[in-house]
């Protein structure tokens, strides 16, 4: 996800810092990047090999916290793992200028409780990217308790700027959009163990009857299954057990491995031998 949003915003001419604990994870990044810029020139947003480059120019990657003392609003886009997510506030809470907005990209941890670890909840705000970010056009904003109108009307500037719209919700865990799509997700998940219709079927109801672009088993597998776990789960602590229990199944993928698209299994198969047919089979 932050590699999608790094490159809408050097796409839209912001100068990006990209940062990871890990050097091989931002040249992984970096290639990605490199990889979503071709991507749209063939859809023709982009016209020449130079302006990628000059794209890729803007986004500079470092391992070290201490660069992000220049930005002047940080994003964060890491695992949906409470602990982690609230370590990292701590730490950046001290490194950065206090007038800077945080923006939290997170599929369902509440607002306010991720900006309780900074000393600047009325400079914190959610902004929920969706998968492909540079080719979606909306994004959905929460308002924390305790978001200023200020913080709230920087955020929508930037998002401007990168070309696509906002939708303010209130702060709830999941928000709108996951709240409602975990639930999708995980019952077509109990349909598919339950052998009521395979993963291909499943998605061509919701592409044909409701005119969805991705059924949910491709969404999930687009995500990633460990994320859609990750969310469940925190659902399922702020909300209500039963009703966002993780599947069975969800579980056994996890930790099988198979998380989707970034690891080549999910619900279809993208591994190399069956790229002519990236759906491949049912696992």
């Amino acid at each position: 996800m932050g590699c999608g949003v790094a490159q809408a915003l050097a796409e839209t001419g912001h100068a990006v810092i990209l940062m990871d604990d890990d050097e091989e994870v931002l040249s992984r990044a970096q290639r990605r990047i490199a990889k979503g810029l071709r991507l749209s020139a063939l859809l023709g947003r982009r016209s020449s090999e130079k302006a990628a480059n000059e794209i890729l120019d803007r986004i500079a990657v470092s391992t070290y916290y201490e660069d992000l003392a220049q930005v002047q609003f940080l994003i964060e886009n890491v695992v949906e793992h409470q602990p982690t997510k609230l370590a990292l506030y701590r730490r950046l809470d001290e490194i950065c200028e206090s007038a800077v907005v945080f923006a939290a990209n997170t599929s369902a941890i509440p607002i306010s409780l991720l900006a309780s670890a900074t000393w600047r909840p009325d400079r914190f705000v959610g902004l929920h990217f969706m998968n492909p970010v540079p080719l979606m056009s909306t994004v959905e904003m929460i308002r924390g308790p305790l978001s200023s109108p200020e913080s709230l009307e920087t955020s929508k500037t930037l998002i401007a700027q990168m070309g696509k719209e906002t939708v303010v919700v209130n702060d709830s865990p999941g928000f709108v959009t996951n709240r409602v799509m975990m639930l999708t997700i995980n019952e077509s998940i109990r349909l598919f163990e339950e052998c009521v219709a395979p993963a291909e079927e499943i998605d061509r109801l919701f592409k044909t009857c409701f005119g969805h672009k991705m059924g949910p088993l491709e969404t999930s597998d687009l995500i990633g299954l460990d994320t859609v776990l990750l969310s469940l789960n925190v659902l399922q602590s702020h909300l209500d057990f039963d009703r966002f229990l993780p599947a069975s199944l969800l579980i056994e993928k996890v930790e099988a491995g198979h998380l989707g698209r970034k690891s080549g299994q999910g619900f279809y198969d993208y591994r190399p031998d069956t790229r002519k047919n990236p759906k491949g089979t049912n696992l």
